[in-house]
């Protein structure tokens, strides 16, 4: 079990609906990543933006992205998630895929579709949470909307670091800080957000804000608000347990079912 690990947090722009460029440049950036890392997050969407043309840029579960991706992992030794357009028994998802270097594909899909982007009306909303056991470390991944309903993010299954990969615009932004702050600080977990900044098609404007949040709500990351940047933090096992077991507050928690 490691009790540290080392997540790269990439903020990039997109290219609108251009998968080969996008995979092009995350390439770049993956590649000037210097040190070992254990896991390296993209953002939402990450080869399109987001985009409801979903049957022009769909992809399957052993397509281009998907092989680019096992590829990146294995020669980084660090598994890469991010989500992006699938395809799967003629519906769409936005499925957000995490790959490890042994070839081992986990996936999660979105649970809150945006409706007010009408993207329930394009992707089938996922019913199942996920929790993946990576290197000792219990992982909840979830996608952008997700961030509002902190019922389906509430840590009742222990996990050490919850992430959302998003493409979340600059007139909510103020939103995208609190709340990511917050499901730090109620689930004492690590909480990690990576959104996309640039322009897109649409003319929605994003503004990165992409961060990471230690079990008390202290930001631990250093990387700039609305430009393309890459940077590394390092979790700890130790620093969860001291406070959990200090403070308690999960013990307290209110019990309840999902249905």
């Amino acid at each position: 079990m490691n009790t540290k690990l080392k997540v790269a947090l990439i903020q990039s722009n997109l290219i609108w609906e251009n998968p080969e460029q996008n995979r092009r440049n995350f390439s770049s950036k993956i590649a000037d990543i210097s040190e070992p890392v254990d896991l390296i997050i993209l953002p939402e969407m990450f080869t399109s933006g987001f985009t409801m043309n979903a049957k022009h840029i769909a992809e399957t579960m052993t397509g281009e992205t998907i092989i680019w991706m096992k590829t990146l992992s294995k020669k980084k030794n660090a598994a890469i998630t991010g989500s992006l357009v699938i395809e799967e028994h003629n519906v769409f998802y936005n499925r957000l895929v995490f790959v490890q270097p042994d070839g081992t594909i986990i996936h999660y899909d979105k649970r809150h579709t945006f409706t007010l982007a009408g993207e329930h009306k394009v992707y089938k909303a996922g019913q199942h949470n996920v929790i993946i056991d990576y290197k000792g470390w219990r992982i909840k991944p979830l996608v952008c909307y997700d961030l509002r309903f902190p019922v389906w993010a509430r840590n009742t299954e222990d996990y050490d670091l919850v992430f959302y990969v998003a493409n979340w615009p600059k007139v909510r932004v103020n939103a995208w800080d609190a709340l990511l702050q917050a499901r730090a600080i109620e689930n004492m977990s690590y909480c990690i957000g990576i959104n996309r900044v640039g322009l897109d098609a649409n003319n929605h404007e994003y503004s990165g804000h992409s961060a990471a949040y230690d079990v008390l709500g202290k930001r631990i990351d250093t990387i700039p608000k609305d430009k393309e940047a890459t940077d590394i933090v390092t979790l700890s096992k130790t620093h969860i347990e001291t406070y959990r077991n200090k403070l308690g507050f999960l013990n307290d928690q209110d019990a309840f079912t999902l249905k």
